[in-house]
């Protein structure tokens, strides 16, 4: 039997392999008796899911585990963003919330996370707990189950939309006014738990706007629900197409990482985003703080950083960690290389809603197209290119990486390596302030080589030094 495992971001599997009612209920109990032990059960948990297949029903059986173990379940009557959830856990100040997602992975997926009472994801502490506690449980009938009608006459399922609590917290800390002066707006959903938050509000705000994929579809239209170009060049045919478009807005699966899309149809990458609403948010908007970013995220935050004298955190990969210094209100706004922001003052978790919304905010505000806003902040603080390739070992080489990662180069494509940074994986900084990173995939024969540099003709030379660094000479 496959053991249970939780990896950045929660369990996640194939479903009718792996990912069955039978190992979700052990999961469900082994949370159960997490928050049991901390003290935390009184205080319910809430159990959303996203537009995936079956998700409504999964989410069932987790509400008859906790009723069973007599934790009061607050079930989401719909498909629910990541985000959403998050802010009602702090809302309703629950022991946390277990979410039926697989975010931006393809249909065939499915997954459980675990977000405790803080409100962001659980951290290696907590999900150590539960992955231990499931796995000691597998093959048994560990959990006993409550039939849905007497968990209700019980008090132990209540049904929750949290949507117009959410949306009332937003219209705080977006400024629709200003975004209405911007023309018509292009939403895309990807046919995930966004319907309804982006291009809804936005309308009610007197803003013009073009959506699309907005039905659910739990195939996500044939393709995994990421907003990244290779996964939406429909949507950015769209957006060329149609000049009265100045600006398209994406978001994944359940909603919690982000895509943007300027007005002439160019893909945005989010390490520049996160750089531009650090600038817009200090110069425009007054807010205080550092920057949390992942170690694989652009440097160019650091120059923003450095231009307005504010502390840098470096974390590893995984949002648990840039949630943790939101929650400890260290920083202005925390991201990551893989589209996941969010800013001081909300939710400890990832927030694509609110990404989009805060660039559509910013692009209105300074009248200028988001090419024009980068090109603006390179001429302040220097050009910053980034990339990001995986490498597939093959046995042999899968067997040597440990050895040939753990040795230090004296230089990659003719400079001088001047740090070696291993908070996740090995980064090595070098002279001219390049760096490139080296992440081993945890489920796959797979090398992730992250690299920057300040010309594209650089960043090509130090992504193939990388790989042959690797690989060896062909």
């Amino acid at each position: 039997m496959q053991r249970i495992t939780f990896g950045t971001s929660g369990w996640r599997g194939i479903m009718c392999e792996d990912f069955i009612f039978e190992n979700v209920k052990v999961v469900t109990q082994a949370i159960a008796d997490n928050v049991t032990a901390s003290g935390e059960a009184r205080k319910g948990i809430i159990v959303g899911y996203d537009s995936r297949f079956m998700g409504e029903a999964f989410a069932r059986e987790a509400a008859r585990v906790l009723a069973g173990a007599g934790i009061t379940a607050f079930l989401c009557v719909r498909d629910t963003p990541t985000p959403v959830i998050a802010l009602e856990i702090l809302r309703r100040k629950t022991a946390g919330a277990i979410n039926f997602t697989a975010s931006h992975n393809p249909p065939e997926y499915n997954g459980i996370k675990f977000s405790p009472s803080w409100g962001g994801p659980a951290l290696p502490e907590t999900t150590n707990d539960i992955e231990r506690r499931a796995n000691e449980m597998l093959g048994e009938i560990c959990y006993k189950e409550c039939p849905l009608d007497e968990a209700v006459q019980k008090g132990l399922l209540v049904e929750i939309d949290p949507m117009q609590d959410y949306l009332d917290d937003l219209a705080g800390k977006v400024d629709f006014d200003v975004i209405k002066k911007l023309g018509t707006i292009a939403v895309n959903p990807l046919y995930g738990t966004a319907r309804g938050y982006l291009a809804e509000p936005l309308r009610a705000h007197g803003v013009n706007v073009v959506q699309m994929n907005a039905n659910r579809d739990p195939y996500f239209g044939g393709f995994p629900p990421e907003p990244s170009e290779k996964y939406i060049q429909d949507f950015i045919k769209l957006v060329q197409q149609d000049p009265e478009i100045h600006l398209g807005i994406a978001t994944d699966g359940d909603a919690d990482r982000f895509g943007i899309i300027d007005g002439d149809g160019s893909f945005i990458e989010p390490n520049y985003v996160i750089a531009l609403l650090l600038d817009y948010l200090i110069r425009v908007k007054g807010m205080t703080g550092g920057v949390g970013r992942s170690v694989a995220t652009s440097h160019l935050v650091d120059a923003v950083a450095k231009m307005h004298g504010v502390e840098v955190f470096e974390t590893p990969v995984g949002f648990k960690f840039i949630g943790e210094l939101i929650s400890q209100d260290k920083i202005i706004i925390g991201g990551e290389e893989s589209a996941g922001l969010t800013i001081k003052g909300h939710v400890p978790e990832k927030d694509g809603i609110l990404a989009c919304l805060l660039v559509a905010e910013m692009v209105a505000r300074e009248g200028m197209p988001v090419k024009a806003l980068l090109e603006r902040l390179y001429n302040k603080v220097g050009r910053y290119l980034t990339k990001r390739v995986n490498i597939t070992l093959s046995p042999e080489l899968e067997e040597v990486f440990p050895q040939r990662i753990a040795a230090t180069p004296t230089s990659f494509a003719g400079e001088p390596v001047k740090e070696k940074v291993t908070v996740d994986g090995n980064k090595f900084i070098l002279e001219d302030g390049s760096w490139l990173l080296f992440r081993k995939s945890g489920t796959e024969p797979v090398v992730r080589l992250y690299c920057e540099a300040a010309s594209e003709e650089r960043l090509q030379a130090l992504v193939e030094a990388g790989r042959q660094f690797i690989v060896g000479k062909a």
